[in-house]
């Protein structure tokens, strides 16, 4: 189960498919020595430190003792080290303790951390979104007390949304937030799912929290959000005693052990208001879009972890007679159907990089670039990305690590390999921060009409550029051309069709939402192969992945032009009895 840190593949990608270089003026100390730099030392970290005790993790898991959480073995220590080396504070603002770098390196260094340990990489991941809420929304005290602890990793942050009646229907929420008649708040509640709830590889946990408020109105529209704190903090930073929130139970999960995810039980905690009364959802979604994109990176990650071990049991695995040189026994990876297999799932996985870091860049043009005009263009592509990357990239962790368990045969349904633990941890991604679906409905009932259409127009009129250029490129590039046309034309025709559809009828829409962001997903992962193999660095291997990712996906997408425009019909008139209830 080694693991390689894909550090050369994340620079190629961020320069050369992302355009990391169009961040230049915007972020100037982000230069080519410091950027490789930090993809390296990251690389190191999560090759040296992480990945040696994602098994155990696995295998043990995190624990609840006498009512406190204990990270799983190797993890707390890994954690201090983590936050010690500043690796939380990447691109966290300056004025708070952060160095200022762009999002997409932070993704890039992410993406490592979560190949090398998933479980682990779930609680950074959730601090940087508690730092970008409290950022934007937060008051001068949460600022000054909490962000400053948050960034340098000495504490961790949790999104606690979730209830047991209250899953993706935010408006079903019943934790209440009473005032304590001393300009505060307290909450009583229950949450579930909420990763690293609790743990002991942090002297602090900052809770956000939604919460209904007395005489609020109904639904979402009726929902605040409120920091609550594991230990009570006075306005010098300095802790004093514990607060009334303790862990209730921690899940039984598929994968991820050693990630804690926990019931929690607010009995009465002191909280105080995070940004406007009633505003809560809009302040969370800063968090929670900043962690979809996150999620997304996972799925890459998961993907090229369950990649690389499946490379290399190939490479180990003896079984059968060569098809190219009849020589027995051969290796796994000198059967045609296993090598055409690794190409695909690399293909895959450097679409999805793409998508995601591409996203990433988005991102940091729109909150840096010097002019209006780039930054609500890049604006624009970071709404209408963020979607796919997430959905798109999940989806392909889930498949890539399917097929990992796939090549090691009946080998990787046993435990001992640890293939399975891949497929078992890459499951939960599809369904984080919002299921697939909800990105579908998202992409379809807002992100097609953002500016009267022009984020969908501009994204497919950079494609076909793109595909202008393949057609003038070397012989073994121009085939290709027509495969990623055809699918944008497939594209544009399901686009134009869900635009009517909205207006007159949006259960027909909706019918085709996941279709939609497949077709979407598989045309613009086409697109960030041929920006890779049309760069002037790329090796033989770029234009292997572009081709058959072309004839394997690219040449279906057309066809998947029928499932988006089905329509409701048969799905309107199926009743549960037809489908087998009694």
């Amino acid at each position: 189960m080694t693991f390689r840190a894909p550090v050369r593949d994340l620079a190629f990608a961020l320069r050369h498919v992302a355009d990391f270089g169009r961040l230049a003026d915007a972020y100037p100390e982000a230069d080519a020595d410091t950027v490789d730099a930090v993809l390296e030392a990251s690389g190191v970290f999560a090759s040296e430190v992480l990945a040696p005790i994602n098994r155990q993790g696995d295998l043990v898991g995190a624990k609840l003792e006498n009512g406190v959480v204990r990270a799983a073995p190797g993890f707390a220590d890994a954690y201090k080290a983590f936050a010690e080396a500043g690796w939380t504070s990447l691109a966290a603002a300056p004025e708070h303790g952060g160095q200022g770098l762009p999002k997409a390196l932070e993704i890039a260094t992410l993406e490592m951390v979560q190949a090398a340990n998933m479980a682990f990489g779930l609680c950074p991941m959730l601090s940087l979104g508690a730092i970008e809420a409290l950022a934007l929304h937060g008051t001068e005290r949460h600022k000054s007390v909490f962000l400053p602890k948050l960034v340098s990793g000495e504490w961790t942050g949790t999104m606690n949304l979730t209830e047991p009646q209250a899953g993706s229907d935010l408006a079903a929420l019943t934790t209440m937030a009473t005032p304590d008649g001393q300009g505060g708040w307290t909450i009583s509640g229950q949450k579930i799912f909420i990763t690293w709830g609790d743990h002991d590889a942090a002297d602090n946990i900052v809770h956000l929290v939604l919460a209904r408020t007395p005489d609020a109105p109904p639904g979402v529209k009726g929902i605040s959000l409120f920091l609550a704190s594991k230990v009570l903090v006075d306005d010098d930073g300095k802790m004093g005693a514990g607060n009334d929130v303790r862990v209730g139970g921690l899940e039984h999960k598929l994968g991820i052990h050693g990630s804690p995810t926990c019931v929690m039980l607010f009995e009465g905690a002191k909280a105080e208001l995070v940004g406007k009364l009633h505003g809560g959802v809009a302040h969370m979604f800063t968090m929670m879009n900043a962690a979809r994109l996150q999620v997304g990176a996972q799925g890459v990650a998961i993907a090229e972890r369950a990649y690389q071990q499946a490379l290399n049991f190939s490479l180990e695995r003896v079984q059968g007679r060569s098809a190219w040189t009849g020589a027995y026994p051969s290796r796994l990876f000198d059967h045609p159907d296993v090598r055409r297999t690794l190409l695909l799932m690399k293909a895959k996985i450097e679409a999805a990089r793409g998508i995601c870091l591409s996203t990433a860049v988005a991102a940091d043009l729109a909150h840096a670039a010097a002019d209006e005009e780039t930054r609500a263009a890049a604006k624009l592509r970071e709404e209408l990305l963020t979607p796919i990357a997430k959905a798109w990239s999940t989806d392909v962790g889930v498949e890539v690590a399917s097929l990992g368990v796939q090549i090691h045969g009946g080998m990787g349904f046993i435990e001992e390999t640890g293939a399975a633990q891949h497929y078992r941890d890459a499951r939960i991604t599809p369904i984080y921060e919002g299921t697939n679906g909800i990105q579908a409905i998202d992409l379809i009932g807002r992100k097609l009409g953002l500016a009267d259409g022009q984020a969908v127009a501009d994204l497919m009129d950079d494609i076909r550029d793109t595909i202008e250029a393949l057609k003038a490129a070397d012989a073994s590039l121009t085939p290709v051309a027509g495969r990623l046309e055809a699918a944008l034309n497939a594209a544009a025709s399901a686009t134009a069709w869900l635009v009517d559809r909205r207006a007159r009828s949006m259960p027909d829409a909706l019918s085709g939402a996941t279709a939609y962001l497949k077709l979407l997903g598989d045309t613009v992962g086409g697109w960030m192969l041929a920006k890779g193999a049309l760069a002037p660095e790329a090796e033989a291997l770029r234009g292997q992945l572009l081709r058959v990712y072309a004839e394997s996906v690219l040449a279906q997408v057309p066809g998947q032009l029928a499932a988006v425009t089905l329509g409701q019909d048969d799905l309107v008139a199926v009743t549960p009895e037809a489908l087998g209830v009694h």
